[in-house]
């Protein structure tokens, strides 16, 4: 049985319950994560932050069978449905958990652990007054750029332009920062949900990917992230009755 989401196929087929996996780690180990014990194996390790329903996570889990995937999102409900999708497809590689982006990197992931971290459109807070809630901020990303591997990669998307303008600000700080043109090739028609929306109301997509620049130290990293502005743009335009929208729906 095939699964589609607006129209597109969610990744993978259901298999017969026999072959279902369990993904979920209902209750996080102590910090910081060890992923050889979680899995059972050693194996390269790819993250994502913010994974709602999981459908980057299994197209990806799907395609690499041999590295381990850990994704989280604050919000319980869509860690249940990215946990189900991800057990019906028998997916041994990989774990799901309910926590926020910032204590993930902050906290749970070790120095040099991660060959890929992966953030798509992350919350942009419309509203001035929750703009601290911001999740890219200089110091989330001097976190990004400890926990990766050398060379390590950093991908991350969104549809706000201002939220891309601070990105292209700050990015390059820690990371060889490359932007993408175009759908990545795995997913032409979208890697998240945010994104097959956003595309469905004709708002363009900014993509990139960042490689961790070699010549930082995790500490140097750390005192520049001290000395950059924090993301305190305007946010404003149609992005913002779309995330009403993705609320609600």
């Amino acid at each position: 049985m095939i699964e589609t989401e607006f129209g597109v196929a969610i990744p993978g087929v259901i298999l017969p319950e026999a072959q279902w996996a369990k993904t979920a780690l209902k209750t996080l180990p102590p910090a910081p994560l060890d992923f050889e014990s979680i899995f059972g194996k050693k194996a390269p390790l790819i993250v994502e932050l913010g994974c709602g329903n999981g459908r980057f996570t299994l197209l990806s889990a799907l395609n690499r069978p041999d590295c381990h995937h850990f994704a989280s999102d604050l919000l319980p409900v869509v860690i249940r449905y990215a946990t189900r999708r991800a057990n019906q497809r028998g997916l041994h590689n990989v774990r799901f958990a309910v926590k926020d982006a910032e204590t993930i990197v902050g906290r749970y992931l070790a120095s040099e652990v991660a060959e890929e971290v992966h953030l798509y459109h992350p919350q942009p807070y419309h509203d001035p007054r929750l703009a601290h809630r911001r999740l890219v901020t200089p110091r989330f990303l001097s976190d990004v750029h400890r926990c990766l591997c050398p060379r390590g990669r950093f991908v991350i998307q969104t549809d706000n332009p201002d939220y891309w303008d601070y990105f292209r600000r700050v990015l390059p700080v820690f990371f060889d920062f490359r932007e993408q043109d175009g759908p990545w090739p795995d997913a032409p028609e979208g890697r998240s949900r945010r994104e097959i929306l956003a595309r469905s109301r004709k708002l363009r997509i900014y993509r990139a990917e960042a490689f961790r620049r070699e010549d930082l130290t995790p500490a140097s990293a750390l005192k520049l992230a001290e000395t950059l502005p924090p993301p305190n743009f305007r946010s404003r335009g149609p992005w913002c009755e779309l995330d009403e929208l993705e609320k609600s729906s």
